[in-house]
Protein backbone atom coordinates (compact mmCIF):
# COMPACT_ATOMS: atom_id res chain seq x y z
CA UNK A 1 0.00 0.00 0.00
CA UNK A 2 1.21 3.27 -0.73
CA UNK A 3 2.13 5.80 2.10
CA UNK A 4 -0.09 8.67 2.18
CA UNK A 5 -0.40 12.31 4.22
CA UNK A 6 -3.00 15.17 3.77
CA UNK A 7 -1.78 17.72 1.39
CA UNK A 8 -4.81 19.90 0.74
CA UNK A 9 -8.49 20.78 0.30
CA UNK A 10 -9.32 22.58 -2.82
CA UNK A 11 -12.37 25.27 -3.16
CA UNK A 12 -13.49 27.26 -5.58
CA UNK A 13 -15.23 30.86 -4.82
CA UNK A 14 -16.81 33.85 -6.67
CA UNK A 15 -14.87 35.64 -3.61
CA UNK A 16 -11.60 33.82 -2.75
CA UNK A 17 -10.77 36.79 -0.10
CA UNK A 18 -13.90 37.10 1.67
CA UNK A 19 -13.59 32.88 1.80
CA UNK A 20 -10.34 33.09 3.17
CA UNK A 21 -11.29 36.06 5.50
CA UNK A 22 -14.45 34.46 7.09
CA UNK A 23 -11.73 31.31 7.50
CA UNK A 24 -9.66 33.68 9.26
CA UNK A 25 -11.93 35.68 11.08
CA UNK A 26 -14.16 32.72 12.59
CA UNK A 27 -11.80 29.63 12.78
CA UNK A 28 -8.49 31.13 13.16
CA UNK A 29 -7.01 30.22 10.33
CA UNK A 30 -4.10 31.94 9.03
CA UNK A 31 -3.77 33.81 5.44
CA UNK A 32 -0.89 32.34 3.15
CA UNK A 33 -0.97 34.68 -0.72
CA UNK A 34 1.36 33.96 -2.84
CA UNK A 35 1.29 35.33 -6.86
CA UNK A 36 -2.29 34.59 -8.18
CA UNK A 37 -3.26 32.64 -5.71
CA UNK A 38 -4.99 32.57 -1.76
CA UNK A 39 -4.58 29.84 0.58
CA UNK A 40 -5.23 29.35 4.42
CA UNK A 41 -3.67 27.19 6.45
CA UNK A 42 -6.29 25.90 8.83
CA UNK A 43 -5.67 23.30 11.91
CA UNK A 44 -2.25 22.14 10.44
CA UNK A 45 -4.45 21.66 6.78
CA UNK A 46 -4.22 23.88 3.46
CA UNK A 47 -7.02 25.30 1.85
CA UNK A 48 -6.41 26.42 -1.66
CA UNK A 49 -9.31 29.06 -2.59
CA UNK A 50 -9.34 29.11 -6.19
CA UNK A 51 -11.58 31.94 -8.41
CA UNK A 52 -14.20 31.21 -10.80
CA UNK A 53 -13.03 32.08 -14.54
CA UNK A 54 -14.42 34.20 -16.60
CA UNK A 55 -18.07 33.02 -17.85
CA UNK A 56 -17.44 29.41 -17.14
CA UNK A 57 -21.40 28.71 -15.26
CA UNK A 58 -21.39 26.55 -12.27
CA UNK A 59 -23.48 24.41 -10.87
CA UNK A 60 -24.62 25.61 -7.29
CA UNK A 61 -23.75 23.95 -4.11
CA UNK A 62 -25.22 20.33 -4.06
CA UNK A 63 -28.52 19.60 -1.42
CA UNK A 64 -27.59 17.42 1.72
CA UNK A 65 -27.01 15.18 2.26
CA UNK A 66 -25.75 14.05 -1.67
CA UNK A 67 -22.98 11.77 -3.06
CA UNK A 68 -19.46 13.20 -2.95
CA UNK A 69 -17.62 14.78 -0.60
CA UNK A 70 -19.96 16.17 2.20
CA UNK A 71 -18.06 17.92 4.86
CA UNK A 72 -14.54 18.47 6.58
CA UNK A 73 -14.59 18.09 10.14
CA UNK A 74 -12.08 20.19 12.30
CA UNK A 75 -11.51 18.70 16.05
CA UNK A 76 -11.86 21.57 18.98
CA UNK A 77 -11.83 22.03 22.65
CA UNK A 78 -14.98 22.58 24.54
CA UNK A 79 -17.29 22.28 21.67
CA UNK A 80 -20.23 23.90 23.70
CA UNK A 81 -17.98 27.52 24.38
CA UNK A 82 -16.61 27.58 20.90
CA UNK A 83 -20.32 27.01 19.18
CA UNK A 84 -21.42 29.73 21.67
CA UNK A 85 -18.71 32.08 20.38
CA UNK A 86 -19.14 31.18 17.07
CA UNK A 87 -22.99 31.97 17.23
CA UNK A 88 -21.74 35.54 18.75
CA UNK A 89 -20.19 36.01 15.47
CA UNK A 90 -23.43 35.27 13.48
CA UNK A 91 -22.12 31.82 11.91
CA UNK A 92 -25.27 29.89 11.31
CA UNK A 93 -25.40 25.95 12.49
CA UNK A 94 -27.16 23.11 10.69
CA UNK A 95 -26.73 20.89 13.77
CA UNK A 96 -26.52 21.91 17.12
CA UNK A 97 -23.79 20.75 19.33
CA UNK A 98 -25.11 17.23 20.34
CA UNK A 99 -23.72 13.80 22.13
CA UNK A 100 -23.37 11.36 19.18
CA UNK A 101 -22.38 8.80 21.13
CA UNK A 102 -20.41 8.28 24.44
CA UNK A 103 -17.71 10.59 24.89
CA UNK A 104 -18.19 11.94 21.02
CA UNK A 105 -19.99 15.75 20.62
CA UNK A 106 -20.41 17.35 17.08
CA UNK A 107 -22.26 20.26 15.46
CA UNK A 108 -22.53 21.64 12.13
CA UNK A 109 -22.38 24.98 10.60
CA UNK A 110 -22.53 26.99 7.28
CA UNK A 111 -19.53 28.28 5.88
CA UNK A 112 -18.46 30.30 3.34
CA UNK A 113 -20.15 29.20 -0.16
CA UNK A 114 -22.48 27.08 1.77
CA UNK A 115 -19.60 24.77 2.83
CA UNK A 116 -20.65 22.12 5.48
CA UNK A 117 -17.81 22.16 8.58
CA UNK A 118 -18.25 19.94 10.96
CA UNK A 119 -16.39 20.08 14.60
CA UNK A 120 -15.98 17.78 17.14
CA UNK A 121 -14.69 17.11 20.72
CA UNK A 122 -13.72 13.47 21.52
CA UNK A 123 -13.35 12.45 25.34
CA UNK A 124 -9.77 11.64 25.55
CA UNK A 125 -10.08 7.98 26.15
CA UNK A 126 -11.98 8.19 22.29
CA UNK A 127 -9.37 9.90 20.35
Amino acid sequence: MPVVTWDHVHLRSPDPEATAAWLRDILGGEIVRAPGRIDVNLGGARIFIAPLEGDNAVSPPPPHPHQGLDHFGLTVKDIDAVAAELKAKGVTFTREPTTIRPGVRICFLRGPEGISIELLERDKKYA
